[in-house]
């Protein structure tokens, strides 16, 4: 009997996962709408901020018998997931006003790939035979996917693989921190952290006088798109993440964080009647084998597998 739990709670803990993701992947063309009225940075700060409200919310209605998580070293730890999370999310909406978000999406996907590989040159976690055959395939599908097109790789896939490259960071430092602090607290610190830093990015690179109006705020491309994100795709999307991620291996996580790009190109393609040539095709399927190689264990060493954290 306690076995069949067991595997409920899993079964749940991956249909949850997988759920995230799908939100996660079908956001790209909702964010995209969004910020052709409102400016990324002045975006990424109403949604972060809702969801921090959220999630300070349901902290302080469930959370009353417990003691203060707020200690000076979790908001450090806060902090820093925060500003990786901020870069990504940054880039990522910076990067979608001048790509496709079927590119977007796959190039956000690199960041699976690329965790093992910074996790080997800062935390020095051993690399093994799929890791590296999965980052080769993924960087022959990037180059297919980009370079063989007329677009070639621009300014804007450029941005999304710097926005791969923060979110990979965020995985990395994630598994360092999140052992060590309760979920939900250190989750409200980086959400905090993101919205406050985006509302700085809004004052220095943007028009805020023109952004923080009703009539922009009340477009309905803009209220779907905050909504939607700050809800499903942060509030929900990270404290499912936080949550579920005890009843499921860290392998199967990424594994199924992979799909992310996939539910992105389908979105695309269903939604906005994205085309697809073939070596757009050819460029996806290659990324989407070497994220799932990448993952896969190997007899020899399963260790780096288990400290993922995947975003």
């Amino acid at each position: 009997m306690q076995g069949r739990h067991k595997l409920n709670k899993k079964f749940i803990a991956d249909f949850t996962l997988l759920l995230v993701v799908f939100v996660w992947g079908s956001t790209f063309v909702i964010v995209q709408d969004a910020i052709s009225f409102l400016t990324p940075f002045s975006f990424n700060a109403i949604r972060f901020f809702i969801a921090f409200v959220i999630l300070s919310i349901i902290y302080l209605v469930f959370t009353k018998k417990n003691k203060l998580h707020f200690t000076k070293e979790s908001i450090k730890s806060g902090f820093i997931l925060g500003t990786w999370l901020c870069l990504g999310y940054g880039f990522q909406t910076f990067g979608l006003l001048y790509t496709t978000p079927a590119k977007a999406g796959f190039i956000t996907g690199l960041s699976v790939v690329l965790v093992p590989l910074l996790s080997f040159l800062l935390l020095k976690y051993p690399l093994n035979r799929n890791i590296i055959l999965g980052v080769i395939f993924a960087a022959g599908g990037l180059y297919m996917m980009t370079m063989m097109q007329s677009s070639s790789f621009g300014f804007g896939d450029f941005l999304v693989l710097l926005c791969a490259v923060s979110f990979a960071m965020h995985i990395i430092m994630t598994s360092k921190y999140a052992a060590k602090y309760h979920a939900i607290p250190l989750t409200i610190l980086q959400i905090g952290v993101v919205s406050l830093l985006s509302f700085i990015g809004s004052l220095l690179f943007e028009q805020p006088g023109k952004m923080y109006q009703l009539d922009v705020l009340l477009q309905p491309e803009v209220v779907i798109g905050l909504l939607v994100t700050a809800i499903l795709a942060t509030a929900f999307a990270f404290l499912a993440q936080t949550y579920f991620q005890a009843y499921t291996s860290p392998t199967r996580v990424a594994l199924i964080f992979a799909l992310e790009p996939v539910f992105a190109a389908l979105t695309s393609y269903f939604v906005i009647n994205e085309a697809f040539t073939a070596s757009m095709i050819a460029g996806c399927t290659l990324i989407l084998a070497g994220i799932i190689l990448a993952e896969w264990p190997v007899k020899t060493s399963t260790k780096l597998q288990d400290q993922h954290h995947s975003h």
